[in-house]
C-alpha cells in the first residue's frame, strides 16, 4: 500500500490529508507531466455534506491509470509515499499527482 497526503481540501474523503475513501484512482493515461494527471476518485465536498466520508487511513490502495508514470505496475502505484495536489478544486480535473514521474521514451 502507499502512503497519502491529500491536499484536496474540498474533497469529501480528505481528512487532514488522509483519505477516507480506502482506495483511490489517479488519472491520465497519456500524461507525460504531474498536471496531466488527476484523482478520479475526487467528490467535491459541498456545503450541505461538511463532514468527511469514511476513515481516514495512512496508507490506501492507488490504482494508476497514468501507464507513462515511474511508478505504474500493472494499473497499481508503487510509490511509497504520493502526494495529491490541488487544495481548492471543485471538479477532478482540477487535482493531480503531484508525485507523478514521467518514464516517457
Amino acid at each position: 500500500m502507499t502512503r497519502l497526503k491529500c491536499a484536496v481540501k474540498n474533497c469529501i474523503y480528505n481528512q487532514e490529508q488522509l483519505c477516507g475513501k480506502g482506495d483511490i484512482m489517479i488519472g491520465g493515461q497519456d500524461a507525460k507531466a504531474p498536471n496531466e494527471t488527476r484523482c478520479e476518485s475526487f467528490q467535491e465536498r459541498r456545503e450541505s455534506a461538511s463532514n468527511s466520508v469514511g476513515h481516514p487511513n495512512k496508507e490506501i490502495d492507488v490504482k494508476c491509470h497514468a501507464t507513462n508514470c515511474h511508478f505504474n505496475k500493472d494499473c497499481k502505484c508503487s510509490a511509497e509515499e504520493i502526494g495529491i495536489a490541488g487544495s481548492n478544486a471543485c471538479v477532478c480535473s482540477e487535482t493531480e499527482c503531484a508525485s507523478f514521474e514521467c518514464q516517457c521514451k
